[in-house]
């Protein structure tokens, strides 16, 4: 009795049969546990790659249809889990806007401050993982350094190191602590001391250069054609970014730049990021200077609990609390779109509301899934020893990839 074939890739269909296919992941280090890239080689040269991406499955957008509103904030922070806080803000803007409401000041700058110190520790794991990979450890460590300490002082504000859950409908979950602000200033003075070492080792190395530059190189239309956002669009030279072209939160009241790069290569995706860091702590400075008092969250009972205090002595409130945990918040029928510029680029959320507590539709164009369907472009033509360091340039996390 003749065996049914199994199913093979379109790649495995239209290889040609001279060359060796190569299967990198999912199960290896360098692919990060959720991507596999079979490689079509002819000797050492990658003539054709098919990335799959689906091999993390999460089920945010049908997990999102059946949770309120507020219960879906930790669902948003495993999506990149290396800039949590930015997954928050957006979704929250998203619901914030269908509801109608206008954040605080204080809220709207800490939440661009936030923004940015996340932003901060995305791009810092990103270069620290890339340049790992291709054998750089001591600047891998000095970077996961800074890293650390950055996750410390957001475990005091948040009491979590990596998925925060920080942020509610209508404000923050809580101000910051005292000296908190302090610490951030010391830890940006670390930043700067630590980030001089990075660039005196990687900038002008002949072994980084030999890896980087003129590797997996794009075009501004192959990477506009494959829908590529933030820093990798970027670094083909055209200055596209949500926080000056679509202003939000705090972003038009800043001072900042938008550092492009020049061909698009492996080497321009590192030093706009390394850019876009010292753009970060300029911002984050900017905003603790101008950072207002009062209230991080509206006086809204339609969103925001009451204080223990007024719960426990007054019966409206008790009524307003107990109405808000057991029925969630009511947010008008509507849909919207919103996005933000989130470290790997746009992360946007498409809400449809019935009316309900809960979603009816939700869906998140998130950056990496869309970095992953044009990867096999900057693969094609080069080495397979470049593999690694294209792939770790691209900051691929599985979270977002989720479908």
């Amino acid at each position: 009795m003749e065996q049914a074939s199994p199913v093979r890739s379109y790649l495995e269909q239209t290889a040609n049969p001279n060359n060796v296919l190569v299967n990198i992941g999912p199960s290896h280090p360098a692919t990060h546990g959720t991507i596999q890239i079979i490689a079509e080689l002819e000797g050492e040269t990658v003539r054709s790659a098919d990335v799959h991406c689906g091999y993390l499955h999460r089920g945010f957008e049908k997990s999102a249809e059946h949770h309120p509103y507020h219960k879906i904030i930790p669902y948003t922070d495993r999506l990149n889990y290396c800039s949590s806080l930015n997954n928050n803000f957006a979704f929250a803007g998203a619901v914030e806007r269908l509801l109608g409401i206008e954040i605080t000041p204080r809220c709207k700058y800490l939440r661009t401050l936030l923004s940015e110190y996340n932003r901060l520790a995305d791009h810092v794991t990103c270069i620290a993982a890339t340049v790992m990979e291709m054998g750089a450890m001591t600047a891998f460590l000095y970077l996961m350094t800074i890293r650390d300490y950055i996750f410390e002082h957001l475990n005091h504000l948040t009491g979590a190191r990596l998925t925060y859950s920080y942020v509610r409908i209508g404000g923050l979950a809580r101000d910051l602590p005292e000296e908190w602000l302090k610490r951030l200033e010391e830890i940006l003075l670390f930043y700067e001391r630590y980030i001089e070492r990075i660039h005196g080792l990687l900038d002008r190395n002949r072994i980084f250069i030999d890896r980087t530059r003129d590797v997996g190189v794009m075009t501004q239309e192959q990477a506009l054609h494959w829908g590529f956002t933030g820093p990798i669009l970027r670094s083909t030279g055209l200055a596209c970014d949500l926080r000056k072209d679509i202003p939000y939160l705090a972003y038009p009241e800043l001072d900042f730049e938008v550092p492009v790069g020049i061909k698009g290569d492996n080497y321009d995706r590192y030093y706009v990021r390394m850019r876009e860091m010292d753009e970060s702590v300029s911002m984050i400075r900017q905003c603790m200077l101008r950072l207002p008092s009062g209230p991080v969250s509206v006086n809204d009972p339609r969103v925001t609990l009451p204080s223990k205090e007024q719960v426990y002595t007054r019966t409206e409130a008790l009524i307003n609390h107990f109405k808000l945990i057991i029925d969630g918040i009511q947010v008008p029928a509507g849909e919207i779109y919103l996005a933000h510029e989130a470290p790997n680029g746009e992360l946007g959320f498409y809400l449809v509301s019935d009316g309900s507590e809960r979603p009816y539709k939700l869906h998140v164009r998130s950056p990496s899934f869309a970095h992953m369907g044009g990867m096999h472009t900057l693969l094609e033509g080069y080495q397979v020893a470049d593999i690694i360091a294209t792939f770790g340039s691209m900051n691929m996390i599985g979270g977002e990839c989720d479908r």
